[in-house]
C-alpha cells in the first residue's frame, strides 16, 4: 500500500499600514490606504513511497503591496485599487520544486523570483459598488486561492448592489486568472486533479448572480446562481447563524451546491450534489467543531481550476485579511 505523508510548515508575517495624505480631491486620497504584508513561507511534501518524485520543499519569502484608494465627490465615485506581489526564492530546485509556492520552469528549474501586479477601476453610487479588473472574490461559487506564498487572483468585473437594509445583490463576469505560482494570466479551466473529468477542460467566462440575506444581525441566508461557460452551471443555496452568551458562542454553517454540465460540456458529463454542514462551538479563545459532507451524482464536484471548493471539509491553512 502506498502511504503519503505531507509535513507542511507555514510561516506568515505581519502587515504594515500605512495612510496617505489628503490630497488630488477630498475622499480620493484622503481616504485612500496602503498596507505591505511579507510573507515566508517553507512547505515540505514527503512522498517516501512509490515512482517519482520524492518530495517536494520550498521556502520562499513574499511581498504584498496593497493600494485602495477612497471616491471622488459625486453621485458616482471613482476610485482605483492596485495590487503587486513579489515572490523570492529562498530555497528550491531541481527534484523538490511543485509546492505551488514558487514558478517551475520547462526543464524543471525555479526561478530565483517572480512578480505580478494588477489594478481595478471602481465606482459607487450610494451604497452599490461596481469593480472592474484585477479581483480577488470569495463568493460561495468562486473563491481565489489564498493559500501559499503569492494569492491567485481574476480578471473580470463585479457589481454589489446594497440599497436595501439586510439584502445584498451581486452579479460578477470573470474571464482570465493568473495562478498563486504564476506570473501571466490564462484561461479558466476546470479542475481536474486525479483526473476526475474528461475533455479538454476549457471554459469561457465564468458569470454569476447571487443575493445574500441578513436577517437581525445572526443570520444569514445566499443564494447563488454561477454558469462556468460550456462546462457546468451551479446552484448555491446556504444558511449561517452565529449566537453569542456568557457560555460561550456557537456557529452553524449549512451548504448545498447542486450541478450539472452546461453547453458544449468541455468536461464531460456532471451530475453532482454536494451537502455539508458545521458547528463551531467557541469559548475563551478555544474551538470545537463538527462538521458533515455527503456527494451524490454520477460525478465529482466541480469548480474552476486553481480555486478553493467551498465545503466544509476544506481546511485552509494561511488565511490573511
Amino acid at each position: 500500500m502506498k502511504t503519503i505523508k505531507h509535513t507542511p510548515l507555514y510561516i506568515v508575517g505581519a502587515g504594515v499600514a500605512v495612510m496617505l495624505p489628503s490630497a488630488f480631491a477630498d475622499g480620493f486620497l484622503e481616504d485612500s490606504k496602503a498596507s505591505l504584508e511579507l510573507r515566508n513561507f517553507y512547505m515540505n511534501r514527503d512522498f517516501r513511497e512509490g515512482s517519482g518524485q520524492s518530495k517536494r520543499e520550498e521556502w520562499g519569502q513574499g511581498f504584498i503591496l496593497r493600494y485602495e484608494s477612497g471616491y471622488t465627490p459625486g453621485t458616482i465615485g471613482v476610485g482605483f485599487d492596485a495590487i503587486g506581489m513579489l515572490g523570492i526564492k529562498l530555497d528550491s530546485g531541481r527534484g523538490r520544486a511543485g509546492t505551488g509556492l514558487l514558478p517551475v520552469e520547462d526543464d524543471g528549474d525555479v526561478p530565483g523570483e517572480y512578480s505580478k501586479a494588477g489594478g481595478t477601476l471602481k465606482l459607487r453610487a450610494s451604497k452599490s459598488e461596481f469593480k472592474a479588473g484585477t479581483l480577488m472574490p470569495k463568493w460561495p461559487t468562486l473563491q481565489a486561492n489564498n493559500g501559499r506564498l503569492l494569492p491567485q487572483t481574476f480578471e473580470g468585473m463585479q457589481l454589489q448592489v446594497r440599497e436595501l437594509k439586510g439584502l445584498e445583490l451581486t452579479g460578477a463576469q470573470i474571464q482570465r486568472t493568473v495562478q498563486r505560482d504564476q506570473t501571466s494570466d490564462e484561461g479558466l479551466t476546470l479542475n481536474n486533479k486525479n483526473r476526475r473529468f474528461s475533455g479538454s477542460l476549457d471554459g469561457g467566462d465564468f458569470e454569476l448572480l447571487g443575493l445574500s440575506y441578513r436577517f437581525q444581525e445572526s443570520t444569514d441566508f445566499t443564494y447563488q446562481y454561477a454558469r462556468f461557460e460550456n462546462i457546468y452551471r451551479q446552484q448555491f443555496l446556504g444558511i449561517s447563524d452565529r449566537r453569542q452568551g456568557d457560555w460561550g458562542a456557537f456557529n452553524s454553517d449549512i451548504r448545498l451546491f447542486l450541478s450539472d454540465d452546461e453547453g458544449s460540456a468541455h468536461g464531460g458529463a456532471i451530475d453532482n450534489r454536494a451537502f455539508s454542514a458545521m458547528g463551531t462551538y467557541k469559548l475563551n479563545g478555544h474551538s470545537l467543531g463538527v462538521g458533515y459532507q455527503a456527494m451524490s451524482g454520477d460525478s465529482a464536484f466541480p469548480y474552476v481550476a486553481g480555486a478553493d471548493p467551498y465545503l466544509v471539509n476544506l481546511i485552509v491553512s494561511l488565511e490573511v485579511v
